[in-house]
């Protein structure tokens, strides 16, 4: 897949996510950090850099997007080799002699860096994801990957969202995971989401996750933007899932 034809378009939502949060402050902010007292799932979350290019009057410049994206397989399978995040965080990515890195555990004393190739997206902002794969697998026993939830997610359970924000306040310049451990979704159909949790630019291409009845986690969506206070906009995986061939997300079948 390539991005070179993509005409380059201004994500209004995204920069939403630069504005300043309107009395928000560390007190108030229901944001916590990944620590060890955190869900250990939470390490399948990464940062997700992408060199790309930018036209400025008439000028092309290096551009390097600071996102996040998520570590995903199928349950059953012994490692992980794909990762999701959103559309428009690859919208600048036009030389595809270029290596895109996710980096999981980045603040720890052994980051995991992996190189990662775009394998199909929504395409724009009305489909905000991306689907990715990484050069080199993950096991599972070594950071767990997060499985998609088969269908859309459900507005009378509490959502966990979490990312990579670049504030200067909890999100610590997007050093740090940090992540809305219980918000509920305002309003969803089959293709966007919204909720009240709490993301800030940096956050794009992060996880949004429900967990089912067995208290298992599933990644419900993918964090597209948010107004950094109580406003976020993300898209369902259903939509992710109804774009993919079958073999894409099946245990044991790896297309290339």
């Amino acid at each position: 897949m390539s991005h070179s034809g993509k005409k380059a378009t201004t994500c209004l939502l995204c920069l939403q996510l630069a504005l300043p949060a309107a009395a928000a402050t560390e007190n108030t902010d229901p944001r916590q950090r990944l620590s060890a007292a955190s869900p250990l799932w939470l390490r399948a979350i990464g940062q997700l850099t992408v060199p790309g290019l930018k036209t400025e009057q008439g000028h092309a410049r290096h551009h390097t997007e600071r996102c996040s994206a998520t570590l995903i397989a199928p349950a059953g399978e012994l490692q992980a080799e794909l990762i999701v995040t959103a559309w428009h965080c690859l919208e600048s990515y036009r030389d595809l002699t270029r290596t895109i890195t996710f980096t999981l555990l980045p603040a720890s004393s052994t980051p995991l860096v992996i190189g990662a190739r775009p394998v199909a997206d929504g395409g724009s902002m009305a489909a905000d994801w991306a689907l990715l794969r990484l050069e080199h697998a993950v096991p599972q026993a070594e950071i767990p990957a997060l499985a998609l939830q088969p269908g859309p997610p459900d507005p009378q359970r509490t959502v966990l969202m979490a990312g990579y924000s670049r504030d200067a306040g909890m999100g610590d310049e997007g050093n740090v995971l940090s992540y809305d451990p219980a918000c509920r979704i305002t309003r969803s159909s089959a293709t966007l989401g919204y909720s009240n949790c709490r993301a800030h630019k940096g956050a794009s291409g992060g996880a949004v996750i429900q967990l089912n009845d067995r208290g298992q986690p599933l990644l419900s969506g993918i964090i597209s933007a948010g107004d950094g206070h109580q406003d976020s906009r993300f898209i369902p995986v259903v939509a992710l899932r109804s774009a993919l061939p079958g073999t894409v997300l099946t245990p044991g079948v790896h297309p290339r």
